[in-house]
């Protein structure tokens, strides 16, 4: 009798643990990728995918979570479209033999109940690499529109392109590090 009641306790404080953890599906209006890196030391070219997708689970009591975000290397935008098409070719991208990169993180640090910093994996040009994304805001909210809980906030790292074969340039004097910007809202499901 004992170890049936202790069974069910623990079944029951395993269903409970499991009923924290939210989903959410990232808001594509809401949600970008986007890069900076300096040029030549006067100004900064920056650029953006606009096809994305991801989705994030996240358990604040426990404070762990899953994110994964995708996107599609060809619908990178600059302003320029000369510029998109040099990205998207074999000197940069490849986006016709690695259509997509993704980061996939597994590792949430808190500061209290806010989401200080996402450490995971970022595959680009078929290398994965480490990547933190250190968050600068973060925050959960009731949506008005949605009728729903939306958590979001902006990250950022800071990446060496070379780790991922993204050379084209350094000779002539083009940085190495690139600066990634994330601004990401997820809608509970």
């Amino acid at each position: 009798m004992i170890k049936t009641l202790l069974a069910a306790a623990l079944a029951g404080a395993a269903l409970s643990a499991q009923a924290d953890v939210a989903t959410y599906t990232l808001d594509p209006t809401h949600t970008f990728v986007m890069y900076e890196i300096s040029h030549f030391g006067t100004s900064t070219n920056r650029g953006r995918f606009e096809k994305k997708e991801g989705s994030v689970q996240l358990d604040r009591a426990a404070k762990t979570g899953k994110v994964e975000v995708s996107f599609d290397l060809a619908s990178v935008h600059t302003g320029v479209d000369a510029l998109d098409k040099h990205l998207q070719s074999a000197d940069f991208f490849d986006a016709a033999k690695y259509p997509t990169a993704k980061f996939v993180g597994d590792k949430f640090v808190f500061d209290g109940d806010k989401v200080a910093a996402v450490s995971g994996h970022l595959t680009l040009r078929g290398q994965t690499q480490p990547v933190t994304l250190k968050a600068t805001a973060f925050n959960c909210y009731q949506n008005p529109m949605f009728k729903r809980e939306v958590c979001g906030g902006d990250f950022e790292a800071t990446i060496k392109r070379s780790q991922w074969g993204v050379d084209w340039g350094l000779k002539m004097g083009f940085p190495d590090e690139v600066r990634l910007v994330v601004q990401a809202e997820g809608i509970r499901q």
